[in-house]
């Protein structure tokens, strides 16, 4: 075979976390331009719809609270009932809360309710959507593929040095811990799964993305890039060939892994 039919997702269905942010856009529609058939899934059901009609008929939008177990069971007997069959998860969603500004408060002062919501959507909403969706690849009885969106810090801690005069959203940022502790956590549970569900040709690896442009201010930017051995940011569409890498039959003896397309950030 040509290797590089073996990137082909035509016949497979493919669900999308976090589908309508700004990564997740990407997501979906590259694995719709590889063949697939995608379920964009979001908590703004009118953005999920959106990113759906720009795709086409292949895309479908569905709302999920994905750190709600019942939201999570109905999305995915939605999903079920509208395309037949799950071959593929991509649990990308994350938060940064309602309100940024609290989502960047100092460690010392950073108030546990704002901890257990990030925590309940960036690791709970992990398990639930992988538990879920696992049980039908299971049933189904022809393995599948699992990608998690981790992040550099959830590898690595953050240099403070490139925060200082930086803003987004109008106010100053930082790496909150929690954001951390929940990205490490993603790569435990990827390896944690990788090896629970090898045997029933399950593979479940983690994508973790370097910066990307999102709003952040020039210091940032500037800032961000000395510190990249390759000297940028990275765009949103540099994430998606790996995406479709991991999603596919290409990487069929992949599992466990963390891969970071981070412009060799991790690698200093």
């Amino acid at each position: 075979m040509n290797p590089l039919q073996t990137f082909r997702l035509d016949g497979k269905v493919a669900v999308v976390t976090g589908g309508a942010g700004i990564l997740g856009q990407g997501f979906a529609a590259g694995l719709a331009s590889a063949g697939a058939q995608v379920a964009i899934v979001d908590m703004q059901t009118d953005l999920a719809e959106k990113t759906a009609q720009q795709i086409g008929a292949q895309a479908a939008g569905f709302a999920c609270d994905v750190a709600n177990a019942d939201s999570v069971k109905a999305c995915v007997a939605a999903i079920k009932a509208r395309f037949g069959t799950i071959d593929i998860l991509h649990n990308n969603a994350a938060t940064k809360t309602a309100d940024p500004r609290t989502f960047f408060t100092s460690f010392e002062d950073y108030p546990l309710e704002v901890w257990r919501e990030v925590m309940s959507v960036n690791i709970d909403g992990m398990f639930l959507m992988a538990q879920a969706v696992g049980k039908e690849m299971l049933a189904q009885g022809r393995g599948g593929s699992i990608i998690q969106t981790g992040s550099i810090y959830g590898l690595v801690g953050p240099d403070p040095r490139i925060y200082e005069g930086s803003d987004y959203l109008g106010g100053a940022i930082n790496t909150p811990a929690v954001y951390a502790a929940s990205k490490a956590a993603v790569v435990g549970l990827t390896k944690w799964l990788a090896t629970h569900w090898a045997k029933q040709g399950i593979r479940v690896n983690c994508l973790v993305p370097g910066g990307v442009s999102s709003g952040q201010n020039s210091v940032f930017s500037d800032k961000y890039s000395q510190r990249v051995p390759l000297g940028r940011m990275a765009r949103a569409d540099e994430m998606v060939p790996t995406l479709l890498y991991l999603a596919s039959d290409a990487s069929s003896y992949l599992t466990g892994q963390t891969v970071a397309v981070d412009g060799g950030w991790t690698a200093w």
